[in-house]
């Protein structure tokens, strides 16, 4: 195989890879959430709003001050990902179309239209995330009003749809930390397509063990969730009566 044909090869062949564990993480999440951190997450903080809205006069300033803690994450990585996005677009006008010498370690195709598309991908990974940090930041600003609301005490359906605006702003904001893994790989893909398919590999082990659980974990958490549920409705049959 020739050196410039190893683009053609190993770049589909790691985004393969790390897209293949991605449908098996969706897959898992839909169909046994409780198997990953991100599905035992949204039932903890689906528990979370019902306990705090129980009395949301005494915990209003709790939850106030823990979405604030959110949207200040979210700011965070908002902001990292629309500054790097700016330095690679000045970055990429400004170079010049000759082969940069640390590229020239590892083989791979040095044409200057493999060099834009590298450069893009990993500006659109950057824009993506940032779209998906802002989102995270508008469903925890919403939430922050919504969870305050003393007249919904009593309604259930109501606390339904605070505790799905909080899972959905945590969504946004994994989708976004998620863009930023993508990332890495587009960045050693400059140079070149080994360093970039050794990359997706290890990345998809390391996703792997931070995405899901052991048996230890689910059993502490279905513990603690029950327990939850359990005085939950202890005093909710409480202020009902």
């Amino acid at each position: 195989m020739e050196e410039a044909q190893l683009d053609y090869v190993l770049v589909p062949l790691g985004l393969f890879v790390f897209g293949l564990y991605h449908i098996w993480l969706l897959f898992t999440i839909h169909f046994y959430p409780r198997r990953t951190v991100i599905g035992l997450n949204a039932e903890s903080r689906h528990q979370w709003v019902f306990s705090m809205m129980t009395d949301p006069l005494k915990n209003g300033v709790l939850v106030v001050q823990t979405i604030r803690n959110n949207i200040m994450a979210s700011t965070l990585l908002a902001t990292t990902a629309i500054t790097l996005s700016s330095l690679i677009s000045v970055f990429a006008s400004s170079s010049s179309q000759s082969s940069n010498t640390s590229s020239q370690l590892v083989y791979g195709n040095k044409t200057s239209i493999v060099s834009s598309i590298k450069y893009f991908s990993i500006l659109l990974c950057f824009l993506i995330a940032f779209l998906f940090n802002v989102q995270s930041i508008r469903y925890y600003a919403h939430v922050s009003f919504l969870a305050t609301v003393p007249t919904w005490k009593d309604n259930k359906e109501s606390i339904e749809y605070v505790a799905r605006n909080l899972n959905r702003g945590s969504l946004f904001w994994s989708l976004g930390l998620r863009a930023f893994y993508v990332s890495f790989p587009l960045f050693l893909w400059i140079f070149g397509p080994i360093p970039m398919f050794v990359c997706c590999c290890i990345m998809s082990c390391i996703l792997y063990f931070l995405d899901t659980t052991s048996s230890f974990t689910q059993h502490l958490h279905s513990l603690s969730i029950r327990q939850v549920t359990k005085s939950d409705d202890v005093e909710l049959a409480a202020d009902l009566s």
